[in-house]
């Protein structure tokens, strides 16, 4: 039987796009590839940038009430991974909505420009760690209306919509904050970064990560992306406590241009 409304991604969008049409009396099946809840918001980012609170509301004001309970308090914006992933399986389970964990997007029936199933592969959580044992079985999901709830626009590109990848140009659309920005705000070093191997020395080359030339032309357009980084929980709990080592195949080298920020910061 179709569903009134699929969901693609169980990222905060989509749980809160879930809880809502579940509000609304619709039958939602909310598709998650990995096997958590909330994205980024259950998988570390729980300091939440806000400058005017006041225009926080809906459910996502929702949300951070109920984290402020969880803490004793009548809202929380700085949580722990684990309370915002709770919180988004409450939600889920008091709204009723069905849901798929471990189920990637195989491939998109469309009839014109209408997405008419979902084939997904179901990944098994002991294949998923052992790779070139995976044990994959097809399942069709049918529904009224699909949600793409990705962070990366997974569905739309199965769908064949067309996309852009990286910073569109200043006088594309008129934007003129839009495209490679010379400056912004805090994005900057604060400090002298000598960039080569040996510091001084332009013919030992340029460290890790540091590339040649100038960024491009402000308000020009590219095809880069943003870079991706670690949120890490820290505790002053010696209990909770973990030791923090290197991973395989850690090279310090390609952090020496942090080091040398940070240096240059205290001295």
């Amino acid at each position: 039987m179709p569903f009134d409304i699929c969901i693609y991604g169980g990222t905060a969008a989509g749980v809160s796009a879930a809880v809502a049409a579940a509000k609304l009396g619709r039958s939602v099946l909310l598709v998650e590839p990995g096997r958590h809840l909330g994205g980024m918001s259950s998988g570390g980012l729980g300091f939440t940038d806000s400058g005017n609170k006041a225009a926080v509301g809906g459910l996502s004001r929702e949300f951070y009430r109920r984290v402020g309970k969880h803490y004793g308090k009548d809202e929380q914006w700085t949580f722990e991974p684990h309370v915002a992933e709770k919180i988004y399986r409450d939600w889920i389970a008091e709204a009723g909505v069905k849901v798929l964990f471990e189920h990637r997007l195989a491939d998109v029936d469309k009839q014109g420009a209408r997405i008419q199933r979902l084939l997904l592969e179901h990944v098994s959580a002991d294949s998923i760690n052992a790779p070139g044992e995976t044990l994959i079985e097809h399942v069709p999901v049918e529904a009224t209306t699909f949600i793409d709830a990705t962070y990366e626009g997974d569905l739309m590109a199965g769908a064949k919509v067309a996309f852009t990848v990286g910073r569109e140009a200043a006088d594309l659309y008129g934007e003129s904050l839009n495209g490679i920005r010379a400056v912004t705000p805090k994005h900057q070093f604060l400090t002298p970064v000598d960039p080569y191997v040996k510091p001084g020395d332009a013919g030992s080359g340029l460290l890790p990560l540091i590339q040649n030339g100038d960024g491009g032309t402000p308000g020009a357009g590219d095809q880069r992306v943003q870079a991706y980084n670690f949120r890490l929980c820290l505790t002053r709990r010696p209990e909770n406590r973990i030791p923090i080592g290197p991973p395989d195949g850690y090279d310090p080298r390609t952090y020496e241009i942090l080091g040398r920020h940070l240096e240059g910061l205290t001295d």
